[in-house]
């Protein structure tokens, strides 16, 4: 009798302290096993590349303002399985990007999205060229990733280099989305580019507000390829 009194009192105990009865470590359990979905979940999230220059990187304005990063909020407020990455880099041609691009391959993206060019428009830098780097980076992600979709961002220059190569410039972009079968977002920047109040006093450069836009423009061609 001596020996089954204090394991009487052992069981109250250890149901009366907090965090010892059976609802609180059904609780436990609950919070432990949501933890490990919700890790589970960001774990199997497919990865969106966007890699590009300061367009990309937002330039000017907090990185999380710029339209990959409104395209995260976008995706998030859906509950969609993706990750964005923001591989955006000023000053960057099409060029440089070859050199840069395969460490950013590592991230193993489901979706890339390719907006390159736009320094090479305001450089001069031949067509030619230009679709070369463009079209190398393109079979560079085939390469290592088949099944990965590809959206390329079209863009448009002024007409300071004439414009012949303006619209050549252009058409590029038509071209290597047609020859290389990948999706194509005709310009980058419409309803942006050009007008005063949505870039910064360079004129280039989208301010937030703009953004917004180029964001909604960009996830008009990304959400197909999403869903």
């Amino acid at each position: 009798m001596n020996t089954i009194k204090p394991l009487y009192i052992l069981l109250i105990y250890l149901f009366t302290i907090p965090g010892c009865g059976p609802q609180e470590q059904q609780s436990q359990q609950g919070e432990v096993t949501t933890s490990a979905v919700e890790r589970t979940i960001k774990e199997e999230r497919k990865t969106i590349l966007f890699f590009g220059n300061s367009l990309t990187a937002g330039y000017g304005i907090d990185e999380d303002e710029a339209f990959p990063g409104l395209i995260q909020n976008k995706i998030d407020s859906l509950d969609l399985p993706y990750k964005v990455i923001n591989g955006g880099l000023s000053g960057e041609t099409s060029a440089s990007g070859i050199n840069r691009l395969e460490w950013f391959l590592e991230e193993e993206p489901s979706i890339f999205v390719l907006e390159l060019g736009g320094n090479d428009g305001l450089r001069g830098i031949a067509v030619e060229e230009t679709r070369k780097n463009l079209e190398t980076m393109i079979e560079m992600v085939r390469k290592k990733y088949p099944d990965t979709r590809i959206l390329l961002a079209g863009m448009q220059i002024p007409p300071n280099m004439g414009r012949e190569y303006a619209a050549n410039f252009e058409l590029m972009y038509k071209e290597i989305a047609v020859e290389k079968n990948v999706k194509l977002i005709p310009f980058l920047l419409e309803g942006v580019g050009g007008v005063r109040g949505l870039n910064l006093p360079d004129g280039i450069h989208p301010t937030e507000e703009g953004h917004r836009i180029v964001a909604e423009t960009v996830w008009e061609y990304l959400e197909p390829m999403i869903n």
